[in-house]
């Protein structure tokens, strides 16, 4: 699937390589301190993981690439297509600079969900103290709804409402 100029393939359906760049992508320093577990995946417990993927009707994973160039990973949980809403996260490859990846990367979320999906909300996730995501997410408008701990971590929880996000 194309958004903007952008390619997004499902994980499920990537090369066993690119499966095990991701897994990479995950287990490096700068991505991992930002997740809830900071322990080193296993390929075994990856490859599951993306296996499982190919049933799951409330979570999608996606490679993102521009001209054959892997740029990220974007992702949705808890989704929900009776209220129209999903959760969302990223990734980039951090083996490569890309100016403004992390705006890329949201602002394809953005589309996939409100203009793919017609979703009504995006939600998300982040750790109080990634103050670089936070003040991306609230360029675009995501209003805090609640905080909360994960594994003795401060999480801000964060929502967009379609059509808010224009900036």
């Amino acid at each position: 699937m194309k958004i903007n100029d952008y390619e997004i393939l499902p994980i499920t359906e990537v090369s066993l390589d690119k499966k095990i760049m991701i897994l990479e992508w995950r287990n490096h320093d700068n991505i991992r301190k930002w997740m809830y577990g900071s322990e080193i995946i296993s390929e075994a417990s990856h490859l599951q993981f993306i296996d499982k993927l190919k049933n799951d009707t409330k979570n999608e994973y996606f490679l993102v690439q521009k001209d054959n160039v892997d740029i990220g990973v974007i992702y949705f949980n808890k989704i929900d297509f009776i209220d129209k809403s999903t959760y969302f996260g990223l990734y980039a490859n951090p083996f490569i600079k890309l100016a403004g990846v992390g705006k890329i990367l949201e602002e394809i979320c953005i589309n996939y969900v409100f203009e793919v999906l017609k979703f009504h909300k995006l939600k998300l996730e982040v750790l109080s103290n990634n103050e670089r995501a936070l003040n991306l997410y609230k360029k675009y408008n995501f209003k805090e709804f609640a905080k909360k701990v994960i594994n003795d971590k401060d999480v801000i929880c964060m929502e967009l409402e379609n059509r808010s996000w224009v900036i």
